[in-house]
């Protein structure tokens, strides 16, 4: 009987000694399936006190990943600042919204574009294996009326916004500038009482009308367009190409090329420049010589150089246009 005794109040204080069992969590649930998004904001602080804001979605299409942008902003902001708007390149096919031609930091090239006083969105949108032509430029235009209905959150000037793109981006970000006004189209059509005009766009290097476009980048056209080049409908080669859209109403533009350029010629820079020329568009044609695609020169100073020299046109072509400086 004393052993009994002896080995339960034992193990009565084995049980008192040892931990109480974790509770399983509680979490906060809702009465319907939660599909939002509860992480909260990602926001960077870069060494010179601009912050960005990484992974907002702007637009969330049944069937398709949620489409994201980064948008950087300067430490000291006093007041709602003009917005410019980055659209990357690779072929309609490949990019990020950190990466440009041979800029090995992206995001602080876009972080010191802001640290002069501007809202830096950089842009994802649907690529072409994803979704053909129109889908890309739908979000574009998407994006433009998120970010003016967003202004306040953002700190943003919706009255004064560019557009700004490499390569294909180039081509979205031209026809973004060139045609816009009408109703929202795809499949996409929040926030329908934003414009999604623009007050200056700058193309480096792109496709500016798909009907003269030499065999050079066959393959990322089809894919983007849908078709087989040249039996493309005339009425879609016609939509997707910025020079066909050119009226007396366009925003000031911006175009640097290269002159060596074998992917996307000069040419279709010169075409663009002309056929704004001819409607009384203010335009700025810039070719650099000795450089091709993404600034690529003969040697990694010339390919510098030519980087550098498009920044500083494209950042001095902002001031003027966005903030009225000379």
């Amino acid at each position: 009987m004393r052993k009994r005794i002896t080995l339960s109040l034992g193990l009565a204080l084995l049980t008192a000694a040892m931990p109480a069992q974790a509770q399983p969590p509680s979490p906060a649930t809702s009465p319907e399936p939660a599909l939002g998004d509860p992480m909260p904001d990602r926001i960077l602080t870069l060494a010179n006190g601009v912050t960005v804001n990484s992974d907002i979605a702007y637009s969330t299409i049944p069937g398709y990943r949620p489409i994201i942008l980064d948008l950087y902003r300067p430490a000291q902001q006093a007041k709602p600042l003009p917005l410019v708007i980055y659209i990357h390149g690779g072929g309609w096919a490949n990019g990020h919204t950190r990466q440009s031609g041979a800029f090995s930091d992206f995001p602080a090239v876009l972080a010191d574009l802001s640290a002069r006083g501007y809202v830096v969105a950089s842009l994802e949108y649907r690529l072409s294996k994803e979704a053909p032509f129109p889908s890309a430029i739908d979000d574009v235009r998407t994006a433009i009326r998120y970010l003016r209905a967003n202004a306040a959150r953002f700190g943003l000037d919706g009255r004064h916004v560019a557009v700004w793109g490499g390569s294909a981006g180039g081509q979205l970000a031209a026809l973004a500038a060139l045609q816009c006004g009408s109703a929202p189209t795809g499949e996409d059509k929040s926030n329908p009482g934003q414009s999604d005009c623009v007050q200056a766009g700058v193309g480096w290097y792109g496709v500016y009308d798909f009907a003269t476009m030499p065999q050079a980048i066959a393959g990322a056209e089809n894919a983007y367009l849908d078709c087989v080049k040249p039996d493309c409908p005339a009425d879609r080669i016609k939509a997707a190409s910025p020079a066909a859209h050119v009226d007396a109403k366009d925003p000031p533009m911006l175009l640097i090329h290269g002159t060596d350029d074998k992917v996307v010629p000069a040419d279709q820079s010169r075409q663009l420049a002309a056929a704004l020329k001819a409607a009384r568009v203010p335009v700025t044609l810039e070719i650099i010589p000795g450089v091709g695609h993404s600034w690529i020169g003969a040697d990694a100073a010339a390919t510098r150089a030519a980087s550098l020299r498009a920044l500083d046109l494209t950042f001095r072509f902002f001031d003027t246009q966005l903030k009225g400086q000379k």
